[in-house]
């Protein structure tokens, strides 16, 4: 039987999806996380303690359990993974991203410089120190522009500003968000701001091709202060023309990082002077969003990316042609939560096929950009992605959300 290792912090969504994937497909699974005894609920097979900031000796530890126990294929499931699984599969000999180029991926800044030194469309970029005087920098700035951490991911952090007194205010906000989230870095990023619509391309890279999977819309405005996602509807209402650019542009996106196995999460604006690359990560779609993707005769996004890391033939990457959209649920303000209302209300909406509250009672919530969870995620079907925009919205407008 083949065996993966499957890499899960304790803070991600994804552990369900790619465990029931790993059943689905007859694969055993070995789980690693940065704590111990935090799968004992869901029983794998097999349990690591990793270092996942210690990608080195993570890889090293592998590397001595595989000595007698054989690791056919290693997944990291978020972007705090994606260095580490690049790492443990150099060790062993197995095909995946070249560590440097995941490194990049995951550093903003890196990947502007990367991305702009091979000619591939981003917005016009800077760093910015914390350890400099703010003010002098703001002065001599164009506006609007985006503030934002190196790696902190789910817009955490994330600020525009439009004046000097908002940029330095938003670099003093950011530094302690950086301190809150035990990042150490003290270098931001400051990008100009691109108007225009914003989408996000799900691929999956197989020997540096691009295999687009999914071009999400964002039909609400991502216009700041800060950048809260909520929406995405698949396929895209955007020109052929448009999309196949996207396409193209995040395949040398990719390529210019040096990308070239495993899935691939790409967000892109889509403004006057055509598509811009904001952000290129060697990983899949986070949250439970996966859920609005099928493909081939039901095969999950998980399925899929277990299948390419274990050198499975894969029948189709085409996705489902019913449209179909998630709403990440926002949280409207911090306090505690007492309750989500309205649940079977929403549930009833014509199109709706699912509605999940991650949050729990009595849970502190934070909003962005100091959080980066969600209250849960709203998924619909329809027949066209109109439908399935207004399904969403409609159940949105029956949830009620009591904090205190």
């Amino acid at each position: 039987m083949e065996r993966a290792l499957l890499l899960l912090p304790t803070t991600t969504y994804r552990t369900q999806a790619f465990l029931d994937a790993a059943g689905a497909l007859g694969v055993e699974i070995v789980c690693a996380s940065e704590r111990p005894n935090v799968f004992e609920e869901r029983a794998p097979d097999r349990l690591l303690t990793l270092d996942f900031d210690d990608p080195d000796a993570a890889a090293e530890g592998v590397r001595r359990f595989a000595e007698t126990s054989r690791i056919d294929a290693v997944v990291g499931v978020d972007d705090r993974t994606t260095v580490v699984a690049a790492a443990i599969a150099e060790r062993l000999g197995l095909p995946a991203n070249p560590v440097g180029a995941a490194a990049a991926a995951r550093n903003k800044l890196e990947m502007r410089r990367r991305l702009a030194a091979a000619g591939v469309p981003v917005p016009r970029f800077e760093p910015v120190s914390l350890d400099d005087d703010p003010a002098p920098v703001a002065r001599a700035r164009t506006y609007p522009c985006v503030l934002k951490p190196l790696a902190l991911s789910a817009s955490r952090g994330v600020i525009r500003a439009d004046t000097p007194t908002e940029f330095v205010a938003a670099v003093e906000r950011i530094a302690r968000i950086l301190a809150g989230a035990g990042d150490t870095s003290r270098t931001l990023l400051a990008e100009e701001f691109v108007p225009g619509a914003e989408v996000a391309l799900e691929g999956l890279l197989v020997g540096g091709a691009l295999q687009t999977l999914a071009l999400f819309d964002k039909p609400d405005p991502l216009d700041g202060p800060f950048f809260e996602e909520t929406i995405y509807v698949t396929p895209s209402r955007l020109p052929a023309a448009v999309q196949a650019e996207l396409a193209t542009v995040t395949a040398r996106a990719a390529a210019a990082l040096g990308l070239r196995e495993g899935p691939v999460h790409a967000e892109l604006r889509v403004g006057p002077g055509g598509p811009r690359v904001i952000e290129v990560a060697a990983r899949s779609i986070g949250g439970l969003c996966s859920r609005a993707l099928r493909f081939g005769a039901g095969m999950t996004l998980e399925e899929l990316i277990l299948r390419h890391a274990l050198g499975r033939k894969i029948e189709s990457y085409e996705r489902e042609r019913r449209p179909a959209g998630v709403m990440m649920l926002p949280i409207p303000r911090a306090g505690r939560l007492r309750a989500v209302t309205g649940v079977e209300a929403a549930r009833a909406v014509p199109g709706i096929e699912e509605i999940v509250i991650t949050t729990h009672r009595g849970q502190e919530l934070v909003p962005l950009p100091e959080g980066w969870q969600y209250l849960g995620f709203v998924f619909a079907r329809a027949q066209t992605p109109e439908a399935v925009e207004q399904a969403l919205r409609a159940a949105h407008a029956r949830l009620g959300v009591e904090i205190v």
